[in-house]
């Protein structure tokens, strides 16, 4: 099968440091090569892939987050290359997917939504959901889908799984990994250790002028008297070593979340995962057997809850990964969607999109 990858343009595939969208890219545009598929991927040059790479920038440039232009141009050059795929699946945000519906492209689309649904969005995806397959990454983002959108399917975000080591030994510090945000909630995470008396890493993206505010007005004034060691340029290989050897990982989300690629990354660790029960959460953490989950807010639960997990065994956080959140399994059900449109055999093939009843 000939499969056209389209990765957003700022950040390599796979990513250095922070980006789970390309880490997501990556997986698949290299599982689907290894099963024998003609892959192009269509991502920034410095990128590292086992498919065919195609590019229109040499270097990421997470800077420019966000441009419009760049987008712009890189979308044109992914999609002049259609014509020669039998399916296109684009990781990017609203323009890719715009020009496919608009310009009455021929070849089936698969649009992965990585983010929330806007008001904004929505108006867009209302227009095109009938012309493109848009997957959900969690039945909590599908769940939520505007009236008048169509959701084609869900597909839970896969890592590979062996390039996170198991910890059986957990040290005595919690770890927080995400961007300073409100949407991310590191003050919680500052508060909770502090509560405990416990040391606490934070390796945090801060980047975007938006992250260094955030740092400055509410994430330092709270760090002062806790002991936090704040890291702003983790890589993976420090980052999955700090969550192998950390008591628990903190999520301690202020939005609805649509999937977390942490708390999949923490289990694969074996790490306990203390969660606010917010968005896809329940998808995964398997409350009281990968880790907790509390109530939203509740800062007193995700407190207490840290004592809780201290039992939580890490090959059952291990396998829990592997069974739901893997590469491999991630690859597989993306392919059947791939099949199902690009060869549709059957009256059923084509109810499976129009229903959008898919189940992870």
């Amino acid at each position: 099968m000939r499969i056209l990858q389209i990765a957003p343009p700022w950040f390599p595939v796979p990513p250095r440091g922070y980006g789970g969208i390309e880490w997501v890219v990556a997986s698949l545009a290299d599982g689907l090569t290894d099963l024998g598929h003609e892959v192009t991927l269509v991502a920034n040059g410095d990128s590292t892939t086992r498919a065919d790479l195609v590019s229109v920038y040499d270097d990421s440039t997470p800077h420019r987050l966000g441009d419009v232009w760049m987008e712009a141009a890189h979308a044109v050059a992914a999609y002049l290359r259609a014509s020669d795929v039998d399916v296109v699946h684009d990781h990017t945000g609203v323009i890719g997917p715009a020009i496919a519906a608009a310009g009455g492209l021929r070849v089936p689309v698969v649009n992965t939504l990585h983010g929330p649904w806007t008001r904004d969005n929505a108006v867009l995806y209302r227009a095109i959901s009938r012309h493109v397959a848009l997957t959900a990454i969690s039945h909590d983002q599908a769940g939520r889908a505007p009236d008048g959108v169509r959701v084609a399917g869900v597909v839970h975000n896969g890592i590979e799984t062996d390039a996170y080591p198991v910890g059986r030994d957990r040290e005595d510090f919690l770890l927080f990994v995400g961007r300073a945000s409100h949407e991310k909630g590191p003050e919680v995470a500052v508060e909770v250790a502090r509560r405990l008396g416990l040391p606490l890493v934070m390796a945090m993206k801060v980047n975007e002028p938006a992250e260094h505010r955030y740092l400055a007005r509410v994430v330092r004034p709270v760090m002062d008297g806790a002991d936090v060691d704040l890291r702003t340029a983790v890589g993976h290989d420090e980052k999955a070593d700090l969550m192998s050897r950390a008591r628990a990982v903190l999520v301690p989300i202020g939005w609805d979340e649509p999937f977390g690629l942490v708390m999949a990354e923490a289990a694969a660790c074996g790490a306990p995962v203390v969660a606010f029960r917010r968005g896809a959460a329940p998808e995964l953490v398997f409350d009281r057997v990968t880790g907790r989950l509390v109530p939203p807010g509740d800062v007193d639960a995700m407190t207490a809850a840290v004592a809780e997990v201290d039992g939580i065994d890490p090959l059952a956080c291990r396998a829990w990964a592997e069974g739901r959140f893997s590469a491999r399994r991630m690859v597989q059900r993306y392919l059947r969607i791939y099949e199902e449109m690009a060869w549709p055999t059957s009256a059923h093939s084509v109810r499976f999109f129009a229903s959008g009843a898919t189940r992870s």
